[in-house]
């Protein structure tokens, strides 16, 4: 009896002395992951200052001087500032390759400044003399009525070509615009008239589109003449062998300029190809072999200079059409919609 009271008085010790134990390891236990809760708070709040913070001081950079919304998502609006950023950087690179691209038009036409300077003494002097001549002898002549046509197509020519030089020495000095009220139906018809003879030696046939003829408009008519003369003959030039040219004009409205004159000169040639449409109105450039890429960049500059401009249309075995848009005057007009 006395060892079975013993025995238990051991397995009651022990018993109390593991229930306490136990409870030790309650403690530790709870202790750590208090610890750890802690340990995890001051990770975060590490992570959040050391990281978020700066990525949110970033987004507010790249939106501006002002806050952002709070509860927003910091890396979404930072994610959406960088896609900004890199459009921002395609539009500056952009505007950086025409500022490029202006520069050098600019140095190529500081050379054309001083070929044209020597062009004018070498040729325009003794092109005069040829026209002093011409007129001496058509004066002193009795001239048959084709006689006298032969002479007034020498003169046309002989004009043309000085109308050429001028607009060549002065195309890095653009000359001063004369402006004054004209219709342009009038200098169409003029142009027709004094490229008669040309347009028939290239076996060119020519149709006028006009129901009435086109408001008078504020224009300096030598240039619009020589816009229009430089379109044709490059028209003709295209057209290998003859074909047509359609001259077609219209009034209309235009969202951007207003009520407008349109006259739109189509050729039956082989067209432009879409690689070069965009580069077709650059000086110098040209398709042909004795081209000096000058003609059509003319007519642009021409255009503009009047605040209008001047539109391609071409397909590749289609031909072209080239379309001088021009402010109108007089407003009010029954106009189309452009």
């Amino acid at each position: 009896r006395a060892y079975t009271q013993k025995h238990r008085e051991n397995v009651l010790r022990t018993r109390t002395q593991d229930l306490r134990q136990a409870r030790n390891l309650r403690a530790a236990a709870t202790m750590a992951l208090l610890g750890v809760i802690v340990l995890g708070g001051v990770l975060l709040l590490v992570l959040v200052r050391s990281i978020l913070d700066p990525v949110r001081e970033l987004a507010k950079e790249t939106e501006g001087t002002q806050d952002s919304p709070k509860g927003k998502n910091e890396v979404k609006a930072l994610s959406m500032s960088v896609k900004r950023l890199m459009e921002d950087m395609g539009r500056t690179q952009t505007e950086l390759d025409k500022s490029r691209e202006t520069l050098f038009q600019s140095e190529k036409l500081a050379l054309v400044g001083k070929l044209a300077a020597g062009m004018a003494h070498s040729i325009r002097n003794p092109l005069t003399s040829v026209k002093m001549r011409l007129f001496s002898l058509e004066r002193s002549l009795v001239l048959s009525p084709s006689q006298q046509d032969d002479f007034t197509v020498i003169s046309d020519e002989i004009r043309h070509i000085d109308i050429f030089l001028q607009n060549f020495l002065e195309f890095s000095r653009p000359p001063k615009l004369k402006m004054k009220p004209i219709n342009p139906s009038e200098v169409v018809d003029t142009t027709l008239t004094l490229l008669r003879h040309r347009l028939r030696s290239y076996g060119v046939r020519v149709t006028v589109q006009r129901k009435s003829p086109l408001p008078v408009i504020q224009a300096d008519p030598e240039q619009l003449k020589e816009a229009l003369a430089n379109i044709m003959i490059n028209a003709c030039e295209a057209m290998e062998g003859g074909g047509d040219i359609t001259v077609t004009e219209d009034s209309v409205f235009s969202k951007t300029l207003g009520p407008v004159v349109r006259i739109r000169i189509q050729d039956t040639g082989p067209g432009i190809p879409i690689s070069v449409q965009d580069k077709i109105l650059e000086p110098f450039f040209t398709t042909k072999e004795e081209g000096t890429g000058l003609g059509l960049s003319i007519v642009a500059r021409i255009v503009e200079e009047h605040g209008g401009r001047l539109e391609l249309e071409s397909r590749e075995g289609e031909g072209s059409v080239f379309a001088i848009i021009l402010p109108a005057k007089q407003r009010g007009q029954d106009l189309g919609t452009h």
